[in-house]
Parts: C-alpha cells; sequence; structure tokens
C-alpha cells in the first residue's frame, strides 16, 4: 500500500491539537478520518486543488469501542490524542488500541507527555506510561510524542488576581505549542520512510526551560498584565484547589504537575521539534506574541 492509498484516523479532531493536524494533513493532501464526539465542532478543511474531503466518524466516547472501531475501519494509521484526565482514563486509552488492533490498524502515533514512566511525581504521566505498555503489548506499529506542558497551559495557571499560585518552587519546565507538536505529527505520520519512526519516543519541548518565576514575567511583559509567582506548600495547593467540582485523582494531578517542575521532571530541553521539523521550536514569548487570543482571558 502506497502513501497515497493510507487512511490516517486523527482522534480528538475537535481539540487544540486534532484540529490542527487535521489541517496540516489536508494542506499535505493526505488521506484523513476525524473522530471526535462533536460533528458541530469538527474542522472546517479547505476545499478545492489537491486538499481532499475529509470523512468524519462520529463517537461517543474514548469508551466507545464499537463505535470507535467502526471509525477506524479501513485506516492505515491511527493518531492517538489523549484523553481528558479522569479516573478511567487509562481503561479509555486502552479501549482505543484494542479498537484499532480490531479495526486492522497497522500503527499507532500517541501523544503521551515528558517523563511517562509508573513513578513519575507527575500522576497522569502515570497514566500515559500506562498507556504506552499497552500500545507496545498490542502489535501495532508505534511512536511516542512525549509532549511537555502546552505553553497554553502556562496561560491558565495564572489566577483571576493575576498570580501564578502552586508548589513549583524554582523548578523548571520546557514547555512547548501545540503548532510544533502537530508539526511534529505531521512529519511522522507522512515521512515516506514512516518505519524509521517505529518504535522511536520523541521528547517535544520548547527552546528553553523557564522557572515559573520568568514564565510570570514573559507572561507580563508580552501581556502588558502584571502577572506574578507565588510557590505554595502542598498543603496550600490542596486547600486553594478543594472547591473545585473535580474529583480527588483530578485535583492530584494539578497539583503534581507543580511538583513535578520541583522535582525537574520537565526541566529537559530537546532538540527533537528542531530535528523533525527543520526549524527551532518556539519560544513561549513568540506564541504569545502569534496568539493573542489564547491568552485573552488574562485580560478580564
Amino acid at each position: 500500500m502506497g502513501r497515497g492509498d493510507e487512511i490516517v484516523a486523527v482522534t480528538g479532531a475537535t481539540g487544540r491539537l486534532g484540529a490542527r493536524l487535521a489541517l496540516r494533513l489536508a494542506a499535505e493532501g493526505a488521506r484523513q478520518r476525524l473522530v471526535g464526539r462533536d460533528p458541530a465542532r469538527m474542522p472546517r478543511l479547505p476545499d478545492g486543488g489537491r486538499l481532499p474531503e475529509a470523512q468524519e466518524a462520529v463517537i461517543g466516547s474514548y469508551a466507545d469501542g464499537e463505535g470507535l472501531r467502526r471509525a477506524f475501519d479501513g485506516a492505515t494509521t491511527v493518531f492517538l490524542v489523549s484523553g481528558r484526565e479522569g479516573p478511567d482514563r487509562v481503561a479509555q486509552h486502552r479501549a482505543v488500541v484494542d479498537a484499532a488492533v480490531a479495526a486492522g490498524v497497522e500503527r499507532v502515533v500517541y501523544t503521551s507527555f515528558a517523563g511517562a514512566a509508573p513513578d513519575a511525581v507527575f500522576t497522569f504521566a502515570r497514566d500515559h506510561w500506562a498507556t504506552e505498555e499497552h500500545v507496545r503489548a498490542s502489535g501495532l506499529r508505534w511512536t511516542f510524542l512525549r509532549d511537555n506542558l502546552y505553553h497554553h497551559a502556562l496561560t491558565l495557571f495564572v489566577g483571576p488576581d493575576g498570580v501564578i499560585r502552586g508548589p513549583a518552587g524554582e523548578g523548571r519546565v520546557a514547555s512547548v505549542s501545540h503548532d510544533d507538536v502537530a508539526d511534529v505529527a505531521t512529519a511522522v505520520l507522512l515521512d515516506e520512510r514512516a518505519r524509521r519512526h517505529d518504535g522511536r519516543v520523541y521528547e517535544l519541548t520548547g527552546p528553553e526551560a523557564l522557572t515559573l518565576a520568568e514564565v510570570a514575567e514573559v507572561l507580563t511583559s508580552v501581556t502588558g498584565r502584571p502577572v506574578r509567582y507565588e510557590p505554595e506548600t502542598l498543603e496550600e495547593a490542596y486547600a486553594s484547589r478543594s472547591g473545585y467540582d473535580v474529583g480527588p485523582q483530578v485535583v492530584e494531578g494539578w497539583v503534581t504537575s507543580y511538583t513535578a517542575i520541583a522535582a525537574g521532571e520537565l526541566a529537559h530541553v530537546s532538540d527533537d521539534v528542531e530535528h523533525l521539523v527543520g526549524r527551532p521550536a518556539r519560544s513561549l514569548a513568540r506564541w504569545l506574541d502569534d496568539y493573542p487570543d489564547q491568552w485573552a482571558h488574562l485580560a478580564r
């Protein structure tokens, strides 16, 4: 089967990463199937020329095994965007992988997380490791894209009072943009020598690792909104997040994203973005400058 005959099934097609990838694949003339829960939010791809009309598959959720199997029918590769954080996240990821196997898919490219390990400080990174292990055991060809925190996520760390609070100490985070991850995914998915990516783990980071105090300085400089960082103790971090209507597992994930920074688990700066797409990764400052709509909430 040649590349022109292959179909890439893009999960999470209505999200920030999946939608960006869908547009890039369309621009390259790739055949794809967009998989998501809300047809109204599927990305609108350009028509005409060599840009094909994308097929769409609507599923109830990642727990919808039969719906996923139908969505993947005829696909060669599945791009698996990790699901929402929650107690059943790993089970849902496994359901996606199992559906891909049942549908006869050959390869999965999975968006994992930096430092994925069974004993990672960041509890959600443990979920990613468990998913990786299931993919390894599935018999599918695989590539893992271990993303650092997204630049956009750092803007959400800022409270209504302009303060970033968390137990991150003086640790550093090498955050990355959604665009860079989408560009890497496009390169990996459409590489004529795709098998050279089989069994590879890529660490996707920005070009620098910043402390949260330095993140606050960058946010202040670019947005004009005064932002500062105030370290919290673990007790303070859990107390300040206790009022949210989420389960304890999600709160633990929120808090340990900061303690993982403190432990140095997110400080590694990789050149995998530059190696795979031929240009340097975008810094937080450049991303903020390019996407003012993404931090508009800071001005409110």
